[in-house]
């Protein structure tokens, strides 16, 4: 048949739009979309891809799918990479329970700035700030809507003007939009550099302080380390030169755990209990919350934020603050924390129960053929700017295709309406069990089948 004949066989829009398993779709979606894979579907059968026009249902499962990637701005994804705190993949998972308790708050009014006792005006921040405090031995807290913000308006509400002291080996940059010099600079604040970038001594710091110093800075470097000849401060160092010239020591921790997991990572509460008078951390890394900008520190230093004009424009929405307050809740057992917080407990999971989740998932793929299939051992990461160069043992499944190439199937593994998301190594898709919750093995387990054939 010739290729014209074939055309003449492909369903008409009009007739397509009609069909009501569509109505799910808007209609200018509906129509841009049908228009699209009946484009596509003209051009493969043009250059030889196709030599029969595909079933309705098959075209219409085609509007769907595309139609509904479109009509969302987020779509779920199984994160199957093994990197715990994926930024590109939204870093944290909530706990169960904390994301129903903001979807709660999201159905119906709340008490977000009102005080049942006196009938008026409350404060947003007043139970969140006693549940940091509390958990953390700060005097005071506050939380805007991420990391670089809550470093933002401590610049500008206390160093505006002033001179900033900041280790070269310090000045870091987290993704590719934050940048520590540039931050300062936009707080209002100069930068003045001390060490070398491997090494900086007590004496550099005090032979920068002058009349025009505002602030000590220091920044975890939460995404790299430097390993080999290096010399820093320690905390308690800084804490003391600090107090000798009447400065606030500012730490900018990045990742905030309040559980130990690393000799490499300090905990927010030993930072506090070290003497440091302001410190800044994500809600959305090592603590598994919701974005967020976390500060800890002196009473008389958070007023001054509060107080600044910035905090209005940087403070977090209802939905935000009602999920830190209930992943903040978990920390009350830190036992708990560890179990119920997805974060923690995809970091401190045993390597036996890994491998007893890879061997569950490896019998459900018994039916998928075209492809090699076994479990291999592999390492994880934290990901997200925390624990650099730590790698975490774990399992996955290694799939080695026979009748496509392995970016051909991550590439239609991430095309599926619940997209899988693997890592490619040496020739193989791996697929890390650290990631994956059970409740999607059937999913996988099914699409692969679908995928390679069985």
């Amino acid at each position: 048949m010739d290729k014209n004949s074939i055309l003449r066989q492909l369903p008409k829009m009009d007739t397509l739009l009609e069909e009501s398993c569509l109505d799910v779709l808007g209609k200018s979606i509906r129509a841009n979309v049908a228009k699209v894979v009946l484009d596509n579907i003209r051009s493969d059968i043009l250059s030889d891809l196709l030599t029969v026009v595909p079933s309705n249902d098959e075209i219409l499962s085609q509007i769907l799918k595309l139609g509904q990637l479109q009509a969302r701005g987020l779509q779920r994804v199984i994160n199957a990479t093994g990197i715990v705190l994926h930024t590109n993949l939204g870093r944290a998972p909530l706990a169960e329970n904390v994301a129903r308790y903001a979807a709660e708050m999201s159905l119906s009014y709340s008490t977000l700035e009102f005080d049942l006792e006196t009938g008026g005006r409350g404060s947003r921040m007043a139970g969140l700030e006693a549940q940091l405090t509390n958990l953390t031995g700060a005097e005071a807290a506050l939380a805007v809507n991420n990391n670089a913000a809550a470093v933002l308006l401590v610049l500008s509400a206390l160093c505006a003007g002033g001179e900033v002291v900041v280790s070269r080996g310090e000045l870091v940059e987290i993704g590719g939009s934050f940048r520590v010099p540039e931050v300062i600079a936009q707080g209002g604040a100069i930068l003045r550099e001390v060490g070398a970038t491997n090494s900086a001594r007590l004496s550099d710091y005090e032979n920068v302080i002058g009349d025009n110093t505002s602030a000590l800075l220091k920044v975890h470097t939460s995404n790299y380390r430097i390993e080999g000849f290096t010399k820093e401060v320690d905390l308690a160092q800084l804490r003391d030169l600090a107090q000798k010239h009447n400065l606030p020591l500012i730490y900018d921790l990045g990742g905030g755990a309040l559980i130990d997991l690393s000799h490499h990572e300090p905990t927010v509460q030993n930072l506090i209990a070290g003497g440091v008078d302001v410190l800044c951390f994500s809600g959305d890394k090592l603590l598994g919350g919701p974005q967020a900008g976390i500060i800890l520190g002196k009473a008389d230093l958070i007023a001054k934020m509060r107080k600044h004009p910035l905090y209005r424009a940087l403070r977090m929405d209802k939905l935000t603050l009602a999920a830190l307050s209930a992943t903040l809740e978990i920390y009350e057992d830190l036992d708990e924390a560890r179990e119920r917080i997805p974060v923690l407990a995809m970091l401190t999971v045993t390597l036996d129960k890994l491998g007893e989740k890879a061997k569950q998932l490896y019998q459900m793929l018994s039916n998928v053929r075209n492809c090699h299939i076994e479990i291999v051992e592999t390492m994880s990461q934290a990901g997200g700017g925390s624990l650099p160069c730590e790698n975490f043992p774990s399992y996955a499944i290694s799939l080695m295709p026979a009748k496509m190439s392995v970016s051909d199937l991550a590439e239609k593994l991430r095309g599926l309406y619940l997209p899988i998301i693997g890592r490619i190594h040496k020739d193989r898709l791996l697929l890390d069990v650290r990631t994956v919750d059970t409740s999607d093995f059937n999913n996988i387990a099914w699409d692969l089948q679908e995928i390679l054939g069985n």
